[in-house]
C-alpha cells in the first residue's frame, strides 16, 4: 500500500489538469464530478496508506521519486517522507478536504465558474500534500508557494467585484513578506548544514550550532517569519479577515482547516531547530498569546458571520502557537486536528445560512433561523460547543485542555492566564454569533424567506463533521510521541485534574453569563455601545485594533511618498536626458531617409567633398 503514496497528490493534480485543459467544455456537473472524485480518491488512498503504516512497525518511511538536479553537494530530490505527523496532516487535508469539496457541489450548484473553482481547489490540495509530504525543505517550499498562489486565486474567485481582487492581492502581498523570511531561513540552513533534507538537517543542527547560538536563533526567527504569514499571526495577520471574500467552502478549506495551519506544521516539523533557539521559542508563545487575545476581542465586535469565524480562526491558531512556544508540539498538532473538524463545520454551516438566506451574512439582518434551518443550527451548536471547549463532550475540550496544562507545566502562568481569558472571550463571541444568527426575529426578508438546504452534498459533510467535532474526533487522534518530543507536562500530571475542572467551570460560567446577556439584555448591550467609551471600544475592536490603519501610516503612505520623491530624482533626469538626446538624433536621421535617389546622390557627393576638404585642411594643402 505504501507504493500508492504518490497517488495522494497525483490524483488532485490530474483533476486540476483535466479541468484546466477542458476550456470550460465539461459543464457544471462534469466539472463537479471530476473535482470531488479526485479528492475523494486521494482520501481513500490516504486511508490505505495509514492502515499500512499502522500495520507495520510505525517507523518513518521515505520514497525518492527522482533527483531534480545535481550540482556539487546540492542534490534536491522529489522525495516523500511519511511519519505520524505527515499522516495526520494528510488525513486532515484529504478527509476534511473531500467533505468540503462535496459541500461545494451544493453551494455552487449551477454556478458557471465551477470548472475554474474545482481546478483551483484541486491544485490547492495537491500543493498542500506536497508541502507536508516533502522530505526536503525545497519541496516543502514549493508546496508552500503553491498554496499561497491558490489562496490568491480562490480569494479573488468572484473577480467581478474589485474589492475581492484587492482582498486577494492583500493576502498575496502579506504572506509573501513571510515567505521572503522563510526563503532566507532556508538559505541559512543550507549554508550551515550543507543539505536541505529535513531529517538530516535536524540531525546536523545540534552538531553545528550550540543551544542559544546566534545562528540558531536567527535561522529560527526567519522561519518563524514565514510561519506568521501563512498562519495569520500578529503582525502578519491582517489578510485573513479580508480573505472571507472568497466562496465559503474556500474559507472552510484554506482559511480554517489547512493552509492557515501550515505555519504550525512547519514549526512542529522543524522542532529540533527551535529547541536550539529557546528565545525564539518563547517568542512563538508570546505571539500566540497576543494573537489569541487580540483576535478574540475583535471577534466580539464583528457583524459579518464569516468575519467572526475568521477572527476565531486566528485566535485558535494563537493557542497552537502558544503550545508550540512551550515545547508542547504534540498538543499543538492535536488542537490543529480538532480545530479542522469544528471550524470546517462552522464555516460550512455558515455557508448553508448564507445560501439559504440569499447570500445574506450580516447578523443584524439574520435571526430567527433555528426552525427554518435546523441542520445548520445543530451544526452551529455542535461546532460552537467544540470551539468554546464544552467539557467532556466536545473535541475542542480535550485539545485545549492539553494546551492549558502544558502552559502551566512549563511554569508560564501568564501564558495560562492568557489562555483562560481567551476561553472566556471565545464563549462570549460564540454565544453572540449563535444567538444573533438563529434566535430572535428575522432581521430581513432574506432571513424570513430562507429555505433549508437538502441533499447528500449538503447533509453528509455537516453530519460527518458534527460527529468528528464531538469527543469522538478527539479520541481518533493518535499520539505523536514517537515523532514529536513530549511536552513539559508529560512526566508529571499533578494538578492537571484541578486545572481541567477549574477551566471547565470558568467556561460554563462564561457561557451562562453570555447567554443571559445576549438573550435577555440585548437592548442594554446595544445602548452600551451606541455612544461614549462603549462606542469607541466597539469601533476599535470592530476595526481589529486598527492594525490596517497603523500599517497604512507606517508602511504604505511613507512608501508612496518615497515613490513620488524618487519619480523625478537626479538619476532619473540624467537617464531621461540621454534618452531625449537619442530620440532627437533618431528623429534627425529619420528625416534623411526620403527615398529620393537624387537626394542620396547629392548627399554622397557633398559628403565626399567635405571629407576631401577636411583632409586638405589637416595636411595643410600638401599632397
Amino acid at each position: 500500500m505504501f507504493q500508492l503514496l504518490p497517488l495522494t497528490f497525483l490524483l488532485p493534480l490530474a483533476g486540476t489538469l483535466v479541468l484546466a485543459l477542458s476550456g470550460g467544455r465539461l459543464g457544471v456537473r462534469a466539472s463537479t464530478w471530476v473535482g470531488v472524485t479526485s479528492v475523494g480518491l486521494a482520501a481513500l488512498v490516504t486511508a490505505l496508506v495509514i492502515v499500512d503504516f499502522l500495520a507495520g512497525d510505525g517507523q518513518a518511511r521515505t520514497m525518492t521519486l527522482w533527483t531534480w538536479v545535481q550540482v556539487g553537494g546540492f542534490q534536491p530530490t522529489m522525495g516523500l517522507l511519511v511519519d505520524g505527523l505527515a499522516l495526520v496532516m494528510m488525513a486532515v487535508i484529504t478527509g476534511v478536504g473531500f467533505l468540503i469539496h462535496l459541500f461545494a457541489a451544493w453551494y455552487l450548484e449551477g454556478h458557471e465558474g465551477s470548472t475554474r473553482f474545482y481546478a483551483y481547489m484541486n491544485l490547492f490540495v495537491f500543493s498542500m500534500l506536497l508541502l507536508v509530504l516533502g522530505d526536503n525543505l525545497l519541496l516543502l517550499f514549493l508546496g508552500w508557494e503553491g498554496v499561497g498562489l491558490c489562496s490568491y486565486l480562490l480569494i479573488g474567485f468572484y473577480y467581478q467585484q474589485s474589492a475581492n481582487g484587492q482582498a486577494a492581492f492583500k493576502a498575496f502581498l502579506v504572506t509573501r513578506i513571510g515567505d521572503v523570511f522563510l526563503a532566507l531561513g532556508l538559505f541559512l540552513l543550507f549554508q550551515a548544514m550543507g543539505t536541505l533534507d529535513i531529517s538530516e538537517t535536524l540531525i546536523r543542527a545540534p552538531q553545528v550550532w550550540a543551544e542559544g547560538s546566534l545562528a540558531a536563533e536567527l535561522a529560527a526567527l526567519l522561519i518563524l517569519g514565514g510561519a506568521l504569514g501563512k498562519s495569520a499571526q500578529v503582525p502578519l495577520h491582517t489578510w485573513l479577515p479580508d480573505a472571507m471574500a472568497g466562496p465559503t467552502p474556500v474559507s472552510a478549506l484554506i482559511h480554517a482547516a489547512t493552509m492557515v495551519t501550515a505555519g504550525v506544521y512547519l514549526i512542529a516539523r522543524l522542532h529540533g531547530l527551535f529547541l536550539l533557539a529557546p528565545d525564539i521559542l518563547l517568542l512563538v508563545a508570546v505571539i500566540g498569546a497576543v494573537t489569541l487575545l487580540i483576535a478574540a476581542f475583535a471577534a466580539l465586535a464583528q457583524t459579518d458571520i464569516k468575519r467572526v469565524l475568521a477572527y476565531s480562526t486566528m485566535s485558535q491558531i494563537g493557542y497552537m502557537f502558544l503550545a508550540l512556544g512551550v515545547g508542547a508540539f504534540d498538543s499543538a498538532v492535536f488542537h490543529l486536528v480538532t480545530h479542522a473538524f469544528f471550524k470546517a463545520l462552522l464555516f460550512l454551516a455558515a455557508g448553508a445560512v448564507i445560501v439559504s438566506c440569499h447570500h445574506e451574512q450580516d447578523m443584524a439582518r439574520l435571526g430567527g433561523l433555528r426552525r427554518r434551518l435546523p441542520l445548520a443550527y445543530l451544526s452551529f451548536l455542535v461546532g460552537g460547543a467544540a470551539l468554546v471547549a464544552l467539557p467532556l463532550v466536545s473535541a475542542g475540550f480535550y485539545s485545549k485542555d492539553e494546551i492549558l496544562w502544558q502552559a502551566l507545566a512549563a511554569d508560564r502562568p501568564w501564558l495560562l492566564a492568557a489562555g483562560l481569558l481567551g476561553a472566556v472571550l471565545t464563549a462570549f463571541y460564540t454565544v453572540r454569533l449563535i444567538v444573533g444568527t438563529f434566535h430572535g426575529e428575522p432581521g430581513s426578508d432574506h432571513a424570513r424567506d430562507s429555505r433549508a438546504g437538502s441533499g447528500l452534498a449538503h447533509n453528509l459533510p455537516l453530519l460527518v463533521l458534527a460527529v468528528l467535532s464531538t469527543a469522538i474526533g478527539a479520541w481518533l487522534y493518535p499520539r505523536l510521541s514517537g515523532t514529536l518530543p513530549p511536552g513539559p507536562g508529560a512526566g508529571d500530571t499533578t494538578g492537571h485534574g484541578v486545572l481541567a475542572w477549574g477551566a471547565s467551570l470558568l467556561v460554563l460560567i462564561s457561557l451562562g453569563v453570555a447567554a443571559w446577556l445576549f438573550l435577555t439584555r440585548r437592548a442594554w448591550l446595544t445602548a452600551l455601545v451606541r455612544d461614549g467609551s462603549g462606542a469607541w471600544l466597539w469601533s476599535f475592536w470592530h476595526h481589529a485594533w486598527r492594525f490596517d490603519g497603523l500599517f497604512d501610516r507606517l508602511l504604505v503612505q511613507p512608501y508612496r511618498t518615497l515613490v513620488r520623491w524618487l519619480r523625478n530624482d537626479i538619476i532619473d533626469r540624467i537617464l531621461l536626458l540621454i534618452a531625449a538626446i537619442a530620440g532627437l538624433l533618431n528623429a534627425g536621421l529619420t528625416r534623411s531617409q526620403t527615398g529620393r535617389l537624387r537626394f542620396y546622390a547629392s548627399a554622397m557627393a557633398l559628403g565626399a567633398v567635405l571629407i576631401l576638404a577636411s583632409l586638405l585642411l589637416a595636411t595643410g594643402g600638401r599632397p
